[in-house]
């Protein structure tokens, strides 16, 4: 079985109206959302949008079984105010994810988006977190940066600030899936922020006690860790200095296989290994433009992945299957 641990919601075009209305009136009108059909949740889960085909029959295309299923991290609007539009937009994003997955049962996994508004303590997400996994949630996406790029920085994720998350998470066994959101800045847009932000997530969680104070807490890291394998040796370097190992740090951490290209592949699995590397194409997405060197969407990266010849059949299995049902208990 393929198991893509990373897959953004497909909703109807009503939840961006939603969106657009809680922006524009900051709440005066209320919390209510437009009734969606379920026959509408089903044609925008198939319509044609960000590839070839739409969302279902791209993954049959891939040969993906099974898909967690996500908020799209950059409509998310952390950073928004007042921060009661961000908890109202969440919990319409999260209702939409769980119908979705009731509707198409055997392709979906729910993962939750959390209302991390900035500057609100990060208790504040609790009460949606418990409901999330109430209503058969999964797993959850973590902004290292709800502030999204505006000038004020976020603690880092070894920061207290967090734990009070962290502890639920583990009273809960549910992992943590780091995933930026949205950037305000021109200089740094969204799909860059992205891997700045999880570059930074995964050095500050390696060095910090967090793993030592939540042993059993489960994080994975999307984009392949942004660019953390590529300068593995500077991290090295610098943790040596301060008599750590760096690698053994990250072997606290799984990360996604989000990368289009097979030299960045093979990169991230030799640094981390096998049995760190879940699945995930984020198929369709940022990817699904075709490759003309291939005529395939650069998305569709199990071939790559199968075809390496240096990957035993077992690896191969951890990464496809065996270290998702691990992490999100499937």
């Amino acid at each position: 079985m393929i198991i893509d641990c990373h897959g953004h919601v497909s909703p109807p075009s009503d939840l961006w109206v939603y969106k657009a209305n809680l922006l524009s009136h900051l709440g005066a009108h209320g919390k209510r959302m437009p009734p969606i059909s379920d026959e509408d949740i089903l044609h925008f889960a198939n319509r044609k949008e960000m590839g070839p085909a739409g969302h279902v029959d791209m993954l049959k295309r891939v040969g993906t079984d099974l898909q967690m299923l996500s908020p799209r991290p950059f409509q998310m609007m952390h950073s928004a105010k007042p921060s009661k539009l961000v908890h109202w937009f969440t919990e319409e994003t999260n209702n939409i994810i769980a119908r979705t997955v009731q509707l198409i049962p055997n392709t979906f996994v729910p993962i939750a988006g959390l209302p991390q508004a900035a500057g609100e303590p990060i208790e504040s997400v609790l009460p949606e977190l418990e409901r999330c996994v109430k209503m058969g949630f999964r797993g959850v996406l973590l902004n290292p940066d709800p502030y999204e790029n505006t000038g004020t920085e976020a603690p880092p994720l070894g920061d207290r600030y967090w734990y009070p998350l962290y502890a639920k998470l583990c009273e809960l066994d549910i992992p943590m899936h780091i995933h930026a959101t949205g950037s305000h800045s021109p200089r740094s847009p969204y799909t860059l922020h992205f891997v700045n932000e999880e570059s930074i997530a995964v050095y500050g969680l390696v060095h910090s006690d967090v793993f030592k104070d939540f042993p059993t807490l489960k994080v994975v890291c999307s984009h392949g860790g942004g660019s953390i394998p590529y300068q593995i040796g500077r991290f090295q370097s610098s943790a040596g200095r301060r008599g750590l190992d760096f690698l053994d740090g990250m072997r606290n951490i799984y990360f996604d296989t989000v990368l289009y290209s097979e030299e960045a592949l093979r990169l991230l699995i030799k640094t981390v290994g096998a049995d760190r590397c879940l699945f995930g194409s984020e198929c369709p997405g940022v990817g699904s433009t075709i490759d003309t060197s291939t005529g395939r969407t650069r998305d569709d990266i199990r071939p790559l992945i199968a075809g390496f010849d240096w990957l035993s059949a077992a690896d191969k299995q951890l990464i496809f299957e065996d270290n998702a049902r691990k992490v999100f208990r499937l």
